[in-house]
């Protein structure tokens, strides 16, 4: 993608380009090293599984405010490598293919992590919910990518991936033990998310219902259009 940025003259001296002036030509010249770097967006998305690895990790050895942390910058990493391959033409199918299938996994292991917290606590209600938003996560994207295979976009609903590490984010960093205040946000985080993510399936599968009845209706008319004789 081309620069929108004026270019930068050289300085005079060492002839490199002098150094950025304003915020526009930072975010110019950033993105163009890292056009230039050998960094790709498959790097990206394993750097994104590797800190959502450190973050269950974390919750397993009871430091959730690290583990919050850990998550936070896995979570980023997941946004930053389809924006990346975007803008650097560097993507390629099999990069879409892994980030969609990395996305899935990576929110699971921390779920799963936590669900394993709740079980050696005797929790056993919240353990169950970790389960039920494990797969209410999984169930929002399915419904997404199935939708868009039959042509309709299907973004709606409540508990998007940003919302959902929001919510993830908040219980683990204010979980009980984080250190920080005398809270436990972690249980009613995994509440909240089982039934976001829940409510989301059922309004993307209600929107995909409608979006395929419209179709379908103006398809009906169409061919009623063509068949009338002349």
């Amino acid at each position: 993608m081309a620069s929108t940025a004026p270019p930068r003259a050289p300085d005079g001296r060492n002839g490199r380009p002098a150094p950025p002036r304003n915020s526009q030509e930072l975010r110019a010249y950033a993105r163009d090293r890292l056009i230039e770097s050998r960094l790709t967006p498959n790097a990206i998305s394993l750097m994104g599984l590797f800190g959502n690895l450190v973050a269950a990790f974390l919750v397993t050895q009871r430091l959730f405010f690290l583990a919050g942390i850990a998550f936070i910058l896995g979570s980023v990493m997941d946004t930053m490598d389809g924006r990346y391959s975007r803008m650097s033409g560097k993507g390629t199918l099999f990069g879409a293919f892994l980030d969609s299938t990395l996305d899935r996994c990576e929110e699971g292991i921390v779920i799963a992590a936590i669900a394993g917290y709740f079980a050696t606590r005797g929790e056993d209600f919240a353990a169950a919910m970790c389960v039920v938003a494990v797969l209410g996560s999984l169930m929002v994207s399915y419904t997404r990518a199935r939708a868009e295979a039959l042509g309709v976009e299907c973004k709606v609903g409540l508990a998007t991936r940003p919302v959902r590490v929001v919510l993830l984010s908040i219980g683990l960093i204010f979980a009980k033990g984080a250190g920080i205040g005398n809270f436990e946000l972690l249980a009613p985080a995994i509440y909240v998310l089982a039934a976001l993510t829940i409510f989301t399936v059922f309004q993307r599968v209600w929107h995909v219902r409608n979006e395929l009845t419209r179709l379908d209706e103006e398809s009906a008319d169409r061919d009623e259009g063509a068949a009338e004789p002349l």
